[in-house]
């Protein structure tokens, strides 16, 4: 009984999978060749602003989104663009609303969330969850590592080659070649040709960027 049931899930898992070539596939803005969105899938929403590039594998229980619900036009652009060879850990929530812009052959643990829109509390009169949220395009770049458990706020900006530690909370921008760790996350090392990978120090240029949003 219990092989049955094994040999019944992996064959769910086989045709719930989405590809280019299964009709959810088609519902894509872009879904490459090779891409494929593991069954049990999170909720996917917003397929025409979204884009994965090839060979890219997003693991059971992702949630991708585009706006803030199913049935609603946001214009002629992609929102969510996703590029090619990467992997997106189970449980990950990639929520866009203006603009989220992953590189090719990123990687990312389990349980990653990253948004491009916040809640604000400028009204200190208004429940917070009322007021009208505040939307920052985010980027991260291409060969990157995103540890199980981070979180990538609106308006960061991660470099190329660089590992977000898990449980990290990321806001800010952040070179090529850094280690990013930390609540809220800051660089740890970084790597520079003369020094290789070392912890940043005074003559560093810009050592903590990170905590200056916009800077």
């Amino acid at each position: 009984m219990t092989g049955l049931v094994h040999r019944a899930w992996s064959a769910a898992r086989t045709a719930g999978a989405i590809t280019p070539k299964t009709p959810a596939g088609y519902r894509f803005r872009l879904l490459g060749e090779g891409a494929c969105l593991s069954f049990p899938p999170g909720a996917i929403f917003g397929e025409e602003w979204i884009e994965i590039g090839d060979r890219t594998l997003v693991g059971e229980r992702v949630s991708i989104s585009a706006g803030m619900g199913p049935g609603v036009d946001l214009g002629p652009h992609s929102i969510v663009r996703i590029g090619g060879g990467c992997s997106i850990g189970r449980g990950s929530h990639i929520v866009g609303h203006h603009s989220i812009d992953i590189g090719d052959d990123v990687f990312t643990g389990p349980y990653v969330y990253i948004t491009d829109q916040n809640h604000v509390y400028d009204d200190p009169e208004t429940p917070i969850g009322r007021q009208w949220p505040r939307n920052k395009a985010v980027v991260i770049g291409s060969g990157s590592w995103l540890g199980t458990g981070a979180v990538i706020l609106p308006g960061t900006r991660i470099g190329r080659q660089s590992v977000v530690a898990g449980g990290a909370v990321v806001r800010g921008e952040f070179p090529d070649h850094c280690v990013i760790a930390g609540v809220p996350a800051r660089i740890v090392r970084r790597y520079s040709p003369e020094d290789g990978w070392h912890t940043p120090g005074p003559a560093d240029p810009n050592p903590l960027r990170a905590l200056r949003p916009g800077a």
